[in-house]
């Protein structure tokens, strides 16, 4: 047969890789992809076992954990396992990174790829305020917040500013909420009644004198000259959803007022006219609908359609004397013709409107600060059972916390619209970002009264370090991202104050619903109360 001349292959040999075997950090696995949170913060210790031995030379400048923590270094079993031994305390609730550098090798030069991971440290369960009942905690957070609607609000006129940086804007929504905070601010003691009497004079008559477009306001206001300042490029007219939110705090305030007194008769009478200027029937621009907004240079804007927060809006516009709007307008144009209805039960909770979960916690709130929903009902819903069980719903959703968001739990719940690491966003379960909003789970206390108390002392008793200020709660934080608000927001401040109320006293809605306009307007609309 043939000859085989023969071939000569060279190769070279590769070390194997440095790896890791096995890494715990406090005695539970650390290996990403798990993010381990409630770490003990008062010591920590990393245990790395290494496939082989490493060298040890400048070994020490290769582990690194974050935050500037100083930590102990030893080397055992032949080098093949380190232990790292934190040498002071870690700040608790907070986020912390550990990198093993690639620059590592084995003692015997074989490369390392790396490693890196983070774990969150767990709470400070000691209290950072002194104990009180449960009470006198619902007192000091209703005080501490009312501030911000009058210590606060605008010195030129007297309504609260957009937010505790906005300078000169002010917000019509916003300060009708403030309205209704300042009767909790007379009714309780916090300001004399003459002092509550002279601030509303101050708001009626800037209300009096500014921009109104068919006698609805903007959103926003400069709070000095009275003019719009437009909140979007469409948006530099009339708003009526706005608006309705300040009708429904002038109303309030109107049935708190004494008629027999002279000064208080006139701030009726001057109530009772700002109210009848709102020309609803003008937005519904010829349709069995209303809309959000109407302006000069952008015309119609937007339908008011459910299930959301604007219930009140249809519900003044059906209760004026002077521009009502038809039933018609509320059945199709917000209920859709019973195209707001759901139905579905979540965690166990039949929720009767809305989007699926509820959407925002905002949603139970704004338009209920003065409606009282206990007893409310119509063919769509009952009331009480769609703001106890959204409200419920949300908690269950942050309990379960299917994100796995650092802080989430029973005790600390709570999504609605609020600032986040990112900007700004109506947060919901199905827009979960991270971020707890206090104003969610404290505004919803006449509905989940248990659920709301705990999440009170928790966000007071153990977050208050970081959470509570000048005004009461900041508006949001996220654990997770490390981000803590340090802004107050009049819309999220507003409802605290004022379902508060309404859980302790029910003041709040028993003036609104006192009222001979919304019983009729209620009634027209096919509403039991």
């Amino acid at each position: 047969g043939s000859s085989f001349p023969g071939v000569e292959y060279s190769f070279t040999t590769v070390k194997a890789s440095l790896i890791i075997e096995s890494i715990l950090l406090n005695g539970s696995c650390f290996k990403t992809p798990a993010v381990p949170t409630g770490v003990r913060y008062d010591a920590i210790t990393i245990d790395v076992r290494f496939s082989a031995p490493i060298n040890t030379a400048n070994a020490a400048s290769y582990f690194n954990l974050s935050g500037g923590v100083s930590f102990d270094l030893s080397f055992i079993e032949s080098n093949t396992r380190v232990i790292l031994t934190s040498l002071q305390k870690l700040e608790p609730y907070k986020k912390y990174s550990f990198v093993i550098s690639n620059s590592l090798t084995s003692a015997d030069g074989s490369p390392f790829a790396g490693f890196s991971n983070s774990f969150y440290t767990g709470l400070d369960s000691t209290f950072k305020f002194p104990e009180v009942s449960n009470d006198e905690l619902l007192n000091l957070v209703q005080r501490q917040t009312f501030r911000y609607f009058y210590d606060f609000a605008h010195p030129s006129c007297g309504l609260a500013r957009e937010r505790n940086t906005s300078g000169d804007v002010v917000t019509i929504g916003g300060s009708g909420f403030g309205v209704m905070a300042l009767i909790v601010g007379m009714e309780r003691g916090f300001i004399t009644r003459q002092e509550g009497i002279n601030r509303l004079s101050k708001i009626l008559g800037y209300l009096e004198t500014c921009d109104r477009f068919h006698g609805a306001w903007p959103h926003w206001l400069n709070g000095a000259t009275g003019k719009i300042v437009p909140f979007s490029p469409t948006d530099d007219g009339g708003d009526l959803v706005e608006t309705s939110f300040m009708i429904q705090g002038l109303y309030t305030m109107r049935q708190y007022l004494d008629s027999t007194n002279t000064e208080e008769k006139t701030l009726i009478q001057r109530i009772n006219t700002l109210a009848s200027q709102v020309e609803y029937d003008w937005f519904t621009n010829g349709q069995n609908v209303l809309f959000w907004l109407w302006s000069p240079n952008n015309g119609y804007i937007l339908r008011i359609e459910g299930y959301n927060e604007t219930l009140i809006t249809y519900v003044l516009a059906a209760s004026s004397k002077t521009h009502p709007v038809s039933a018609q307008v509320y059945h199709q144009g917000y209920a859709r013709n019973g195209a707001i209805k759901n139905g579905n039960s979540y965690y166990g909770y039949v929720l009767p409107l809305g989007q699926p979960y509820g959407g925002p916690l905002f949603f139970t709130h704004y338009s209920f600060l003065g409606l009282d929903p206990r007893n409310l009902s119509d063919q769509y819903a009952s009331y009480w059972q769609q703001n106890v069980n959204q409200s419920l719903i949300n908690w269950a959703y942050c309990t379960a916390n299917p994100k796995k968001y650092v802080g989430y739990g029973s005790d600390c719940w709570g999504l609605t619209a609020s600032d986040n690491p990112w900007g700004y966003n109506a947060h919901s379960p199905t827009n979960d970002l991270g971020v707890i909003t206090p104003s969610a789970a404290i505004s919803s206390i006449p509905y989940t009264p248990e659920q709301s108390m705990n999440a009170i002392r928790h966000f007071y008793y153990l977050l208050g370090d970081k959470l509570w200020g000048e005004y009461g709660f900041y508006d949001a934080f996220d654990v997770t991202e490390g981000w803590w608000a340090n802004s107050y927001i009049a819309i999220d401040q507003g409802p605290i104050v004022c379902m508060i109320e309404n859980y302790r006293t029910q003041l709040l809605w028993n003036l609104f619903m006192s009222c001979p306009e919304i019983q009729a307007g209620l009634t027209k609309l096919g509403f039991s109360f």
